[in-house]
């Protein structure tokens, strides 16, 4: 029973964390030492329900995310998301860089952007997944990065092939 009488008693959830229920979000300061906590939490993360398989990949996604809004944020901090949602491991980072009103200057940045997340592009394609930036959606704008994993490439990211190979 709460000792408040006007809370609500809602029992803590007793069932151990599971691939589907990984939904984390972070706020990080726009410092060096950001993209190593952030690996940090995201390997806990992961251990914790049950994805270790992805761990490679995921820790991957989440150290270039983070150290490219690190660059491009013009906020003291960012926000990382990390949510598993149809057999796919989902990063999302935020940061404040707001898109350019002229079309060159935008142009400059993308291809800077792009180019900052290359191995991003690399890890996503041996992952069969997909990654991208654009306009955030929220209030305070910004710029929004994201990574999706699908669990089988994931999985199978920075593995030889099993079957394949020379002798």
């Amino acid at each position: 029973m709460s000792r408040c009488p006007l809370a609500t008693a809602y029992p803590a959830d007793p069932t151990a964390p599971s691939p589907e229920t990984l939904a984390y979000s972070l706020t990080l300061p726009a410092a060096l030492a950001s993209p190593k906590l952030a690996r940090a939490a995201t390997r806990a993360f992961l251990a914790a329900h049950d994805l270790h398989r992805m761990m490679d990949a995921g820790l991957q996604a989440v150290s270039e995310l983070t150290a490219v809004a690190c660059q491009f944020t013009e906020w003291v901090e960012f926000y990382l998301a990390l949510r598993y949602r149809a057999e796919a491991l989902r990063v999302i980072v935020y940061d404040s860089h707001p898109p350019h009103a002229n079309p060159r200057l935008a142009e400059e940045c993308a291809t800077r952007r792009r180019a900052a997340l290359r191995v991003l592009a690399c890890v996503c394609r041996a992952c069969d997944g997909d990654w991208g930036f654009g306009k955030a959606r929220e209030p305070a704008g910004g710029t929004r990065m994201w990574a999706t994993l699908p669990r089988a490439g994931a999985t199978a990211y920075g593995r030889e092939d099993v079957g394949g190979g020379n002798g």
